[in-house]
């Protein structure tokens, strides 16, 4: 409708787009003048009754082509050579009359790089000599949205929900040694949590005791074919006992604390990554680097509960202790539960880069595990279990002991203050070690408990090289003879096995491959299946 108000309108002629070359032509835009008046409601005063549609004249009767006010110009005519600007100067996609036409938009390309209008230039104008401009076609960046996250990758978050979340987490510490970008740290509950982005390398799954690893596989890797069967392929074995004033504190014959003294002592060592007792915490297990024998000897004994010892081979949370060489040439020994040195000695199979745990994994070079048939939470059992229930102040004990089927617990004057079936304190146990059939450490160069020895005596089970080079260095310091009890080694043994058959919801089998999928596992353990599209 014209703004006179007649409904009769002329047929208008539109602008089309000009043809474009590749001397980038300059376009032609028609002179605006001074900007014309308007109203207070946005009316263009110059173009009301100037600019007519139904043939008459407002303001004159010229009639030529370049000044033709009378609307007597034909739309042919109007539409012979229309410009419109594109450097954003003077009008834009109106005609010569100032009138917008119906737009039209182009349909979005696919698969392709949109062209915006027909007959665009192949080469682009005003490009500075030596820059490419170019870059990649749609299709590229649409292929590269429809790859699908690999089945077999594993993130942070399925160990979470089936470990961790489950209450099988053993606590020691493979998953943060693992894990090449550092994202896994320890949480205020002594767990393993995510403290920075995940980049789903799978590793931290891979190397879990509970998770993606299949330990009785490992034994075998480690040790000898016969790793399946009683107390595993040792070399020798010994009940022993260090001969000296300090054992009086050690755990049974103090044989770990000499072992480790003499390591040092010869310089086949650096140091030992061991349990100390919290300055803050009675009874709560600590990761400690120690360095000198007077420390050894300060730390001597049994803490039972995890460290995440695996956890602490960051060899700059120990720099100020350790000496002057390169971090390549350090030489440390490990002591730890079965499951932390079946951890290691996986981790030390692959060349991979773990990053700020790398160097601690590298250097250890002895491992001495220490028999074990479970672990404890140390808030159930130091609070719940022995403080609340049975009035037993962590603080008041001095030595705690696992024998025979007992927990036993006796004051700093060496007094029995508690002896009751380690069965009771079943709730206060990690879950995961019901799953766990290695009590005496088959993948150590050493192992050492009180089973089938007398009183103050050790069982020292030896079962490499390296395990030999370490007894007999130590021998001169020992009182030492065969084993006393096999068969108390070998009943334990069997025991622990037959629990673990029990508790494991999938195949215990040696000779399978060393990983476990995850959807296998998940098949086994009824765990869901990427968790993170449910909801974790």
């Amino acid at each position: 409708m014209g703004t006179d108000g007649s409904d009769e309108a002329a047929e208008r002629a539109f602008p089309r787009v000009p043809e474009s070359s590749t001397d980038d032509e300059a376009v032609m835009v028609p002179e605006t003048g001074s900007a014309a008046p308007r109203s207070r409601d946005g009316t263009d005063r110059a173009r009301e009754g100037a600019i007519r549609t139904d043939g008459s004249s407002a303001g004159g009767d010229s009639c030529s082509p370049e000044t033709c006010t009378c609307g007597e110009r034909t739309a042919d005519a109007a539409s012979t050579d229309q410009r419109v600007a594109t450097d954003g100067a003077g009008v834009a996609n109106v005609d010569e009359q100032g009138e917008l036409g119906d737009l039209e938009f182009t349909e979005p390309a696919e698969g392709v790089s949109q062209d915006v209008y027909d007959d665009a230039p192949d080469t682009r104008v005003g490009i500075p000599e030596g820059v490419d401009l170019e870059t990649p076609e749609y299709s590229i960046r649409s292929s590269m949205n429809d790859i699908e996250t690999p089945d077999e990758k594993t993130w942070f978050m399925e160990l979470d929900e089936a470990v961790i979340d489950e209450g099988r987490c053993i606590q020691c510490g493979t998953c943060v040694a693992a894990c090449p970008s550092d994202s896994i740290g320890v949480g205020e509950d002594d767990l393993p949590k995510l403290v920075k982005m995940c980049t789903g390398c799978s590793l931290c799954w891979d190397f879990c005791p509970r998770g993606g690893m299949r330990y009785e596989r490992q034994w075998k890797i480690t040790g000898g074919e016969d790793n399946v069967k009683g107390a595993g392929d040792p070399i020798t074995e010994f009940s022993a006992r260090v001969e000296d004033d300090w054992t009086d504190d050690a755990q049974d014959g103090g044989v770990v604390t000499g072992i480790l003294a003499t390591l040092l002592e010869e310089g086949e060592i650096d140091g030992a990554l061991i349990a100390t007792e919290s300055d803050d915490e009675p009874w709560k297990a600590e990761s400690f680097l120690a360095t000198t024998e007077q420390e050894l000897i300060e730390n001597a004994g049994t803490v039972y509960n995890q460290t995440l010892a695996l956890g602490n081979l960051d060899l700059n949370q120990w720099e100020h202790k350790l000496p002057d060489k390169d971090w390549d040439d350090l030489s440390l020994a490990l002591v730890g539960t079965p499951c932390e040195i079946e951890g290691i000695r996986a981790l030390q199979d692959f060349e991979w880069d773990y990053q700020a745990q790398n160097e601690g994994i590298r250097a250890v070079e002895y491992t001495i595990s220490l028999m074990c048939t479970k672990n404890f939470n140390y808030y159930s059992l130091m609070g719940e279990q022995l403080e609340e229930q049975r009035g037993i102040s962590p603080a008041e004990i001095g030595k705690m002991d696992v024998l025979h089927g007992k927990l036993m617990v006796y004051d700093h004057d060496g007094e029995m203050i508690l002896e009751e079936d380690i069965e009771n304190f079943h709730d206060a146990a990690l879950k995961g070690c019901d799953e766990c059939a290695d009590f005496t450490g088959f993948c150590s160069d050493v192992t050492v408990g009180s089973v089938g020895s007398s009183d103050e005596y050790s069982s020292v089970i030896i079962r490499t090289e390296q395990g030999m080079n370490a007894w007999e260095l130590t021998e001169p310091k020992l009182d030492y003879h065969d084993l006393e009890d096999k068969s108390a080694v070998g009943k334990l043994q069997g025991w622990d096995k037959k629990k673990a058959f029990e508790s494991l919801e999938r195949p215990f089998d040696p000779d399978a491959p060393r990983f476990i999928d995850y959807t296998d596992h998940a098949e086994n353990y009824g765990t869901a299946i990427n968790p993170h599209d449910q909801g974790h």
